[in-house]
């Protein structure tokens, strides 16, 4: 009975239960684009990064939309094609402010 209100309460009993998936990278002008597809039951969240490499420095740009996919690979796919929308359409001005990270 107590699995049974885990599971509908959104709790599981396995203890250290991972979500992640393995990421995947696509280059996009002098950009790193990065699926990280979110596992939800059995589906997939679209999520990734937009990372940018200036000598040492890293920026980032991080990503989670409320798309869920059935299939891992189309969620790869949609991934790639947001990262992409979003880096034409900010322009230089994704990464103006300077900041290490933060949401768009």
């Amino acid at each position: 009975m107590a699995s049974f209100f885990s599971k509908l309460f959104g709790r599981s009993e396995k203890t250290g239960a991972s979500t992640v998936t393995p990421e995947e990278k696509e280059i996009y002008n002098d950009l790193i684009l990065v699926a990280t597809p979110m596992a939800e039951g059995s589906q997939f969240r679209l999520a990734g990064r937009i990372e940018k490499h200036d000598g040492d420095v890293v920026l980032v740009r991080t990503f989670i939309r409320a798309d869920l996919f059935s299939s891992r690979d189309d969620t790869v796919s949609a991934a790639f094609r947001k990262a992409r929308q979003i880096a034409d359409q900010n322009g230089p001005s994704l990464f103006s402010d300077g900041a290490q990270s933060r949401a768009v």
